[in-house]
């Protein structure tokens, strides 16, 4: 269980930060179906579901990061593997949130990127972040392979503090998506679960 919660998750200076939560990422058509398969069997949108509507509840802001492609692909990077795959799915890489997660059009942010491994980098996510006035981010999404990697190590590199609710990640195979949690990101940022996540948020008083 983590430690020390209440301090890091003042909502006052939380937000929480989804990646790539998306249809065509974790849809029935999905672009990488091994990994929507692996957030299934996690109970990621559920759970991601959860912490955006408690965060919402004591006015800590949720932005939705996206990733998208051009029908064309320009803009889009093509010096890595993971990119030629997209461009070869057969399902666009469409940026369109997936609907379990029930996100608020008038109160989220949507921050879409074009290019790049994960939302940290060149997105404008560490303006908004700086704007807001958030120091922790609790990071939710896909995948453990590569975009949440960056998007935590960008968060910590920035001087920013990460809690992750290692029920509202997933990535591919499990096991491996399991070893990242414990051997890299337990390094760098605190892990916790969603029901820690979100007793903390909403009880006053309480820490875990």
């Amino acid at each position: 269980m983590a430690v020390g919660l209440r301090r890091l998750l003042d909502p006052a200076h939380t937000a929480v930060v989804t990646c790539e939560c998306q249809e065509a990422v974790l849809g029935e058509k999905a672009v990488f179906p091994a990994l929507a398969e692996a957030a299934q069997q996690a109970g990621l949108v559920g759970n991601v579901r959860r912490l955006c509507a408690a965060a919402r509840d004591v006015d800590v802001p949720v932005v939705h990061c996206t990733a998208e492609r051009r029908a064309d692909g320009l803009g889009g990077n093509t010096n890595a593997r993971l990119f030629a795959a997209a461009a070869r799915a057969a399902t666009p890489f469409d940026p369109a949130l997936h609907p379990g997660l029930g996100a608020d059009p008038e109160r989220d942010f949507v921050l879409p990127r074009l290019h790049g491994l994960g939302p940290f980098q060149d997105t404008g996510l560490a303006s908004l972040l700086r704007n807001l006035g958030a120091t922790t981010l609790v990071v939710t999404g896909v995948s453990l392979n590569v975009a949440l990697l960056e998007l935590t190590l960008g968060a910590v590199d920035a001087g920013l503090q990460v809690v992750i609710p290692t029920d509202a990640v997933a990535g591919t195979p499990p096991a491996y998506a399991e070893a990242v949690l414990t051997h890299t990101l337990a390094l760098v940022a605190t892990l916790a679960t969603t029901d820690d996540v979100v007793a903390v948020l909403t009880t006053p008083g309480r820490d875990l």
